[in-house]
């Protein structure tokens, strides 16, 4: 099975993780994948080796992957908002503190939210799902276990 990482839609943001600050790379189409670099290539190269890694996974148990979502040539990728002036100010205020512009801070805000919400749909019978370690800090190598929701043992 050959796929490219890069066509997958990674987001990265920077934040304060554990007193530390990171880049943290999310991946759309796997919604519990999370990367965590000190740089924003850091976390970008990690989350290109996640992607490799689970498909490689997948692959020799014989699962489908999920495959990176094209974007729609229908949508212009513009939208007008009008806000409550206390919202624009508060993220406005939570980009500048994570070092982004308004813009990339709702792209990364809304995607977050849209593979939380992605993930949410899928329900226990479902072929995979991906589960970040719990109670873990933040680590600079790939961290994603991929399990069989059939028989529950880890893989990779």
């Amino acid at each position: 099975m050959s796929i490219d990482p890069h066509a997958y839609n990674i987001t990265i943001r920077r934040d304060r993780f554990e007193g530390e600050v990171l880049f943290e790379a999310r991946v759309k189409e796997l919604p519990d994948v999370a990367e965590y670099g000190e740089t924003y290539e850091d976390a970008y190269s990690l989350a290109l080796d996640t992607i490799e890694t689970a498909a490689e996974a997948f692959a020799e148990r014989g699962r489908a992957f999920p495959a990176a979502l094209v974007p729609a040539e229908d949508y212009s990728g513009r939208v007008t908002l009008r806000l409550p002036r206390s919202l624009h100010r508060a993220l406005a205020e939570a980009s500048e503190s994570e070092g982004v512009s308004l813009n990339q801070h709702l792209v990364n805000v809304l995607s977050y939210y849209s593979g939380f919400a992605a993930g949410q749909h899928i329900d226990s019978g479902a072929p995979w799902r991906a589960v970040p370690r719990q109670h873990e800090k933040p680590t600079r190598k790939p961290h994603l276990r991929v399990v069989d929701s059939q028989d529950l043992q880890a893989v990779g």
